[in-house]
């Protein structure tokens, strides 16, 4: 898939008013903020009547329209169970998803709430029971268009990109290659045979939001479902661990024990915590490397790709490697 760095370069304010205008028939007052991402572009918005949207415009070329709509699709599976999400509003054509001029777009109303912040065994468990919720319906069909997670498949992709050019100079490459293949040799037997459904993908704490519910109680919503692929349930539980697997033990039992109360959870899988944490460093590497040309990635990464950039990430890599057999031979 064609990953374009400069199709923003004509997105204007002036395109995302109108633009969103015309697919919703509302008229806007013109304030737009934008908000930080790094691959799409984000704002907010306000109709004539104070209501405040978000508008998400998708990068160019990084998904295929069945790719978004089953981010979409994954949504209102979840909004059915009454799992709390944000799904996007309905546009004119009666679909979430619009398209202007190759830009597709997103509308969702604006939902406030506190970063949620893990302090407590009761924080361990509800985190869990939130994801167990979401993979409850996550289950419930196939994304055949999303990314499958699955070293032999989606690292293997990232390495080839980054290995294929000429991003990395001389024996860098080479001692790069050395240390991706060692990964890759301890970690893809240790997927054979995983289950894989429908998971967020990208769940950290800064996904997840704490809000008042009708309750009047807080309760947890997630939210940013850009990243949903076919993976294994232990994806959206590790990164929200304080460590590694070997110094987080009761943490991820925590996180199982709230996830169970929805859905079984297969406990052999914590053998995967740190080969998916390598998993996501190369993934990182790879979506920078189709960056490179970015004026805005220039700006807040000036010193990526530097030789001494991959002579540090070649000794983190080496380093998640020893984590990688220390814990699957306490696992």
């Amino acid at each position: 898939m064609n990953n374009s760095t400069t199709g923003f370069s004509e997105l204007t304010p002036d395109i995302v008013l109108s633009s969103v205008e015309a697919a919703t028939n509302t008229s806007l007052t013109g304030l737009i903020t934008p908000f930080p991402s790094y691959i799409n572009r984000v704002y907010e918005i306000e109709t004539d009547d104070g209501d405040r949207l978000v508008a998400k415009f998708y990068r160019p070329g990084r998904w295929t329209e069945d790719a978004l709509k089953e981010e979409h699709e994954f949504m209102d599976d979840c909004e059915e169970r009454d799992i709390p999400v944000v799904c996007p509003v309905k546009l004119g054509n009666n679909e979430t998803l619009g398209n202007n001029n190759g830009f597709y777009f997103s509308v969702f109303p604006k939902k406030s709430g506190r970063l949620f912040e893990l302090n407590s065994d009761e924080d361990y468990l509800r985190a869990g029971a939130l994801i167990g919720r979401i993979h409850s319906s996550g289950v419930s069909r196939p994304a055949e268009h999303r990314i499958v997670l699955d070293p032999s498949f989606s690292t293997k992709q990232d390495l080839d990109e980054l290995l294929s050019g000429d991003l990395i100079h001389g024996n860098l490459k080479a001692d790069l290659k050395k240390v991706t293949d060692e990964i890759l040799d301890l970690i893809i037997p240790l997927f054979e045979g995983v289950k894989k459904h429908r998971i967020h993908g990208d769940c950290h704490l800064g996904n997840i939001l704490s809000r008042p519910g009708i309750d009047g109680n807080d309760q947890l919503m997630i939210i940013d479902f850009d990243d949903m692929a076919m993976g294994p349930a232990m994806q959206d539980l590790w990164l929200l661990l304080p460590g590694h697997l070997l110094e987080s033990r009761k943490e991820l039992n925590l996180l199982i024990e709230g996830y169970e109360q929805f859905l079984p959870f297969d406990f052999s899988t914590a053998r995967l915590v740190e080969p998916l944490r390598a998993m996501r460093i190369i993934y990182f590497l790879a979506w920078c490397a189709r960056q490179i040309d970015d004026l805005q990635f220039k700006h807040n990464f000036p010193d990526w790709g530097s030789d001494k950039f991959w002579e540090n990430e070649i000794q983190d890599l080496k380093k998640q490697l020893d984590e990688i057999k220390e814990s699957i031979s306490q696992v």
